[in-house]
């Protein structure tokens, strides 16, 4: 992600806290003001921001590897706003900067009551220091909310990974490519 992008995202951040802090609770009274001095003004903590993802998002938040040289398992950690076999994260995959599919785990069930989840597979077959992108992808019966999700984590095996922004259409054809779900368990 490019430093102007994520100060932008940064900034929307800030300003989500204090607008999520500083709004009334649903079924409460608007606060009254009262510019009289002898009134005491009572201090809250800024509430923490809703970090719940929206439906049609999937994220890869952690990224664990072991094994070999040419032989790698992975172990990807995901968070997504999974509902059942309507709308659910339905993989993750290894791929390179350029878009090519090293690697795809099938998630054969929803995960409702496990969030985040963390499933591990391979092998991948890459080197220490081959840099590589793993994300993860939603389906859902409402077809605009199918796809990637926009974080995934970047890295290579001898340097760890970090959290990206995942550009959607880098590599969107291989979405087609197999290995793909035959269905979901429940």
């Amino acid at each position: 992600m490019n430093l102007r992008r994520y100060q932008r995202l940064a900034g929307l951040g800030i300003i989500l806290t204090i607008a999520i802090a500083c709004a009334p609770a649903p079924d409460s009274p608007p606060p009254e003001v009262s510019n009289d001095p002898s009134v005491p003004t009572i201090e809250t903590e800024a509430a923490e921001p809703d970090l719940a993802l929206p439906s049609d998002t999937v994220a890869v938040t952690a990224v664990t590897v072991s094994g070999e040289p040419g032989s790698y398992q992975f172990e990807v950690t995901l968070s997504s706003a999974d509902t059942g076999c309507d709308a659910y994260a339905d993989w993750w995959e290894v791929i390179t900067p350029d878009g090519e599919l090293l690697y795809r785990r099938i998630l054969a069930h929803s995960h409702v009551e496990e969030q985040p989840f963390t499933r591990s597979g391979g092998p991948v077959a890459i080197a220490p220091t081959d840099t590589v992108i793993v994300r993860g992808h939603f389906a859902s019966q409402d077809v605009t909310q199918t796809g990637y999700g926009a974080i995934a984590q970047q890295g290579s095996v001898s340097g760890g990974f970090e959290r990206v922004e995942f550009d959607q259409p880098v590599a969107a054809a291989i979405a087609a490519q197999p290995p793909l779900p035959s269905g979901c368990s429940f």
